[in-house]
């Protein structure tokens, strides 16, 4: 109780001076506070997660029989948590963002600022194959729409704090404040001007900050580069394209996957399933276990590849050809493992096996071409290009792909490459997908906020608020004469008919009874189902603004019904009253 009155304290008078601010003004000071948190928070799921690692290393040092188990239990764990403390679905982080941003006003629930952090911590810590990332970028993102709502901030101000929470993560996490800011502007598809790029850099850079005073400025992917050579850019273009159909495996296997193992209903079974498959694949495959990225430190050296008795498969690997063999596997059976871990009820991403499966497509091809022909290829610059190239491909983020690698690497110097294999990688799969792996699912349910403006202003638009009520309604046998009493307290031109229990039976217009509406001697005599017409479609509750517009362009209609599953009439959509709507979400859509 004390420390929530503390907390209160503090707060209570922040949130009062912010509300008196501008807008802009607060949004300002709560984009370096939320990079701050966003910071603190990357710091503690990464010692989180290698403090895991290392207290079950120093339990098993010389063994690698319990990691057929140890991943298993970290995924119980998690879905235990998932399951019964939190009781709510948090996996598919980036994607869960993007929905609450078109969706849900921006809203994300208070036990996301903890629950993805812990539950992925576990989930990775104890060996499950998936990445930190896009559970981070979930509590970053939870962190700035819970700070936007405390604080009284529009759904815009939210919408961009929320943003401001996702580029602060992945910020600390990478020590990449400029791919922080790409991550929000091309993957979580937010339409800001100039002016709101401001709060998206002081939150990447105070998450940044946060990030080198705990865990100082090192380089995660630290390679032994060589110097770019015009020689080698055919040898690019060829990764750009071996890496644009990697990434429509990843994108497809992964759905496909998804699906299959959803039909367990049994979570216990699921978990069972997905645990052996799991643990079977790890113990074979080795660079399997966990994010995978200490695996590629030989591969970014240029170092020779031994694990060393590791695996049952070790001996093979005195073969040359062997290497690039087995690691092609590795490379396809990465994403079954990152698909058994999340199934089996672990909490991870796919942002980090998407750098991990990138950098194994860039080893294989290097090793390959270096096998067939006799130009040396630099191995640990085509790993470090091809995590750019996969990215950019599943992810279909290009520039963020170009600038993180270039970042975390400290890899500038392969601007060029970077750029080459990178577009090409993202045109071959935009050739067959149109979405990334985090859009694909929700964008055929028109609730995907995108780069097209008018796009995205339709999907920022409410069925529900745009609805109108004030027609008057009248019952299905009423006489005519009651109709025209109607008519006579109404300043509507349509008049929706229901039944007895409030059911939508059709309406009628003003013109359709304009010839009888004085003949005084027919008010007894004929009824409102004299008259009635039958609706050309209807609304619903809820119904994607797109979807309502294909109907109004479908049916040629300037009023549309709207009624509930069970067909009680709410009111009625009108097409001009939508239009005046689009032009005022246009208007404030493209303003500072």
């Amino acid at each position: 109780m004390a420390r929530s009155s503390g907390i209160k304290y503090i707060w209570g008078p922040l949130r009062a001076l912010l509300r008196r601010l501008p807008e802009k003004t607060s949004l300002l000071v709560l984009s370096v506070v939320t990079g701050l948190l966003c910071g603190l928070a990357a710091v503690l799921l990464k010692l989180s997660i290698h403090g895991i690692q290392d207290g079950l290393k120093s339990l098993f040092p010389d063994s690698r029989w319990p990691f057929l188990i140890l991943p298993g239990v970290g995924m119980l764990l998690s879905g235990l948590i998932v399951r019964y403390l939190v009781r709510d679905n948090i996996g598919h982080g980036v994607t869960k963002v993007l929905q609450a941003v078109s969706k849900n006003e921006s809203k994300i629930k208070r036990h996301n600022v903890w629950s993805s952090l812990v539950t992925s911590a576990l989930t990775i810590g104890f060996g499950g194959s998936v990445g930190a990332e896009a559970p981070i970028v979930y509590t970053g993102a939870a962190i700035g729409s819970n700070l936007g709502r405390y604080c009284g901030m529009s759904y815009r101000g939210m919408t961009l704090l929320l943003g401001c929470g996702a580029a602060g993560a992945v910020a600390g996490i990478f020590n990449a404040p400029l791919a922080g800011v790409l991550f929000t502007l091309e993957i979580l598809l937010f339409n800001i001007s100039m002016t709101g790029m401001l709060p998206l850099l002081l939150s990447s850079v105070s998450a940044t900050l946060v990030s080198y005073l705990c865990l100082g400025r090192e380089t995660q992917f630290a390679a032994s580069l060589v110097e770019f050579s015009m020689k080698n850019v055919p040898f690019y273009l060829v990764l750009g394209v071996f890496c644009g159909f990697c990434a429509l495996y990843f994108i497809r296997t992964t759905l496909s996957m998804e699906d299959r193992l959803g039909k367990l209903k049994n979570p216990w079974v699921r978990w069972a399933v997905s645990a052996v498959l799991l643990g079977i694949l790890i113990f074979l495959f080795p660079p399997l276990h966990g994010e995978g990225y200490n695996f590629l430190s030989p591969l970014l050296s240029g170092a020779s590849v031994d694990f060393g008795g590791e695996t049952p498969l070790s001996f093979a690997l005195r073969w040359e050809w062997a290497v690039p063999v087995f690691f092609l596997l590795v490379l396809l059976l990465k994403v079954f493992s990152m698909t058994f871990t999340n199934a089996g009820g672990g909490v991870g991403g796919t942002f980090g096996p998407t750098l991990f499966i990138g950098a194994i497509a860039g080893f294989v091809v290097a090793t390959t071409l270096n096998l067939v022909f006799p130009a040396s290829v630099p191995v640990p610059n085509f790993v470090l290009v091809g995590m750019a190239g996969l990215m950019a491909g599943v992810m279909q983020a290009p520039l963020t792909a170009i600038f993180l690698i270039a970042e975390i690497s400290g890899g500038y110097q392969l601007l060029v490459p970077l750029i080459l294999t990178s577009a090409i990688s993202f045109g071959v799969t935009r050739l067959f997908e149109k979405y990334s792996i985090y859009t694909k699912r929700i964008a055929a349910s028109g609730e995907l906020l995108t780069h097209e403006a008018d796009q995205a202003v339709l999907t920022l638009m409410r069925t529900n608020d745009l609805l109108e009520a004030d027609f008057t309604p009248v019952r299905i046998d009423d006489t005519l004469g009651a109709l025209v009493e109607a008519v006579s307290q109404s300043s509507r031109n349509i008049f929706p008919v229901v039944d007895s229990r409030g059911h939508f039976q059709g309406y009628v217009s003003l013109a359709d009874i304009r010839k009888d509406m004085f003949q005084t001697h027919l008010y007894d005599k004929k009824h409102v189902y004299n008259y009635v017409k039958t609706a050309p479609e209807y609304v619903y509750p809820g119904e994607p603004m797109d979807s309502v517009m294909r109907k109004f362009e479908k049916t040629g209609a300037w009023n549309l019904p709207v009624i509930a599953e069970d067909r009680t009439y709410l009111g009625f959509l009108s097409k001009s009253n939508i239009f005046s709507a689009y032009r005022e979400e246009l208007k404030d859509f493209s303003q500072d």
